[in-house]
């Protein structure tokens, strides 16, 4: 229960805005404003309560804190001696976070309604509140712009750790098979020597096991039945010309495209009892190539994506403007989020017109926009059946980026305010409110604009970016 507490001219000339104003302004303030006392850890403020009060602090303090469900996080605090709540010209019109006393304070609070009078007042005091109300919009928004890029940054390390995490583990099988293989190698060759002590029975062995061709990829592939089928009959093959083991050993022989007549002419020069280990040595060589490949085709995987990050982080330049290729950044910060886009099936369509110029501009400033802008859409995306579009075109002197989405869309009565700073309609503690903000702040300093337009199932945002003007 707040206490009421009688304040003089001195008090109020604790407060840092206050302080060298008339004493005829102080006195308007005691007329116009009231004394609030609250005890260690009393609520002041709760989330969603009309914001209506400027309250400057006489003794104590406030700690503001953000909650999300159960918990609840410290995001600054006010100290006696500094001014808070709402002030002159603010569109604060309700409470965001939770604030608490700490330990015993006593507040001066100004009702926003006697602000008009207040102007008339003392028009220093006024410009003062103002100044401490830009800058404090300055440190929100370096604060929570800077959450936003940590809070992307989680997700965008989460999708690569789980991208990395296939190749490296792709990497691991091969070398463990890699290891056992190898260690088969010299007790085949061993029998093979002793059994079959023929050069030129060996000499055709080693021809066979000469790596194969690459296949077209254009020529149709067998079905599973059929490839089924193809390797029970090698087996069969394999068992009739004493290879007990055959059915083990088809597969890796059919990879290498050697059939039973490739493998028949062989085999009428190798002796019966050799037969079994010049097979199995023959497929060993096949599987020890084809797991290289696999080695080779998870390095260049992991190759890919530590350049997509690269050009994403924009770490090998530095921050100016430069001549860029818009669909570059797109497609790099496509590879980035292409984790969140398998996780709820995304159909992507990229519609690129072909010889885009090149634009002027920063690299990390653009690819945040993309990044924003895509996290958006998919989260408005449905578990499933989710399309995005990504489309570029030319249109006079500028470059224009469309992102669209068929998710739920934005309402009518949120569309008009979705670039003002704060504004937000996600839960708390899951956005800011000033990534639309920001991209709209950037795009502008690329002297282009972004425009948006929504209905239910089709959300598209264009960004329009002037063409590089060539240097004399």
């Amino acid at each position: 229960m707040a206490i009421p507490t009688a304040l003089a001219p001195a008090d109020l000339a604790t407060i840092t805005a206050f302080q060298g104003l008339p004493d005829d302004t102080l006195a308007w303030l005691l007329t116009h404003g009231e004394p609030r006392a609250y005890a260690p850890n009393e609520t002041i403020n709760e989330p969603g309560s009309a914001a209506e009060f400027m309250m400057a602090v006489i003794h104590g303090g406030i700690q503001f804190y953000a909650l999300q469900g159960s918990q609840r996080t410290p995001v600054f605090r006010v100290e006696a001696g500094q001014v808070s709540g709402v002030l002159p010209y603010s569109r604060l019109r309700e409470v965001k976070g939770l604030g608490v006393a700490t330990g015993d304070t006593l507040l001066y609070l100004l009702h926003r309604d006697h602000f008009p009078a207040l102007e008339q007042a003392s028009p220093e005091l006024v410009q003062r509140l103002v100044g401490i109300m830009n800058d404090r919009s300055r440190d929100q928004v370096r604060v929570q712009e800077r959450d936003d890029k940590l809070r992307a940054l989680g997700k965008l390390s989460a999708g690569l750790a789980h991208e990395l995490n296939n190749p490296a583990a792709a990497i691991a099988r091969a070398a463990q098979a890699l290891e056992a293989r190898a260690a088969t190698q010299p007790e085949l060759l061993s029998k093979l020597l002793e059994l079959s002590p023929d050069p030129a029975a060996l000499c055709t062995f080693a021809c066979l096991a000469a790596p194969m061709p690459a296949a077209d990829p254009a020529a149709p592939k067998p079905s599973a039945l059929e490839q089924s089928e193809r390797e029970d009959e090698l087996a069969d093959w394999l068992a009739d010309h004493g290879v007990p083991d055959g059915y083990r050993l088809a597969p890796g022989l059919l990879e290498m495209g050697l059939d039973e007549t490739k493998l028949a002419a062989a085999a009428q020069v190798m002796p019966l009892a050799a037969r079994p280990a010049a097979f199995a040595w023959l497929e060993g060589q096949q599987s020890t190539l084809q797991l290289i490949r696999e080695v080779q085709e998870a390095g260049s995987r992991i190759s890919k994506l530590v350049a997509d990050v690269k050009t994403y982080s924009h770490m090998d330049r530095d921050g100016g403007f430069e001549l860029l290729n818009v669909t570059e950044g797109l497609d790099s910060t496509l590879n980035m989020l292409k984790y969140q886009l398998r996780q709820k099936s995304v159909n992507l369509t990229r519609d690129y017109a072909p010889d885009l110029p090149q634009i002027r501009g920063q690299v990390s400033s653009l690819n945040q926009i993309w990044t924003n802008l895509l996290d958006n859409a998919i989260d408005a995306l449905p578990d499933q059946g989710g399309e995005i579009t990504l489309r570029t075109r030319l249109e006079g002197d500028f470059v224009r980026v469309f992102l669209i989405d068929n998710g739920s869309g934005i309402p009518a009565n949120v569309l008009p305010h979705i670039f003002e700073p704060f504004y937000t309609t996600k839960q708390a503690g899951s956005g800011s409110g000033l990534g639309l903000d920001i991209a709209q702040r950037i795009i502008r300093q690329h002297d282009g604009r972004l425009e948006v337009s929504s209905q239910p199932g089709h959300t598209e945002f264009c960004a329009w970016l002037p063409v590089a003007v060539p240097r004399a």
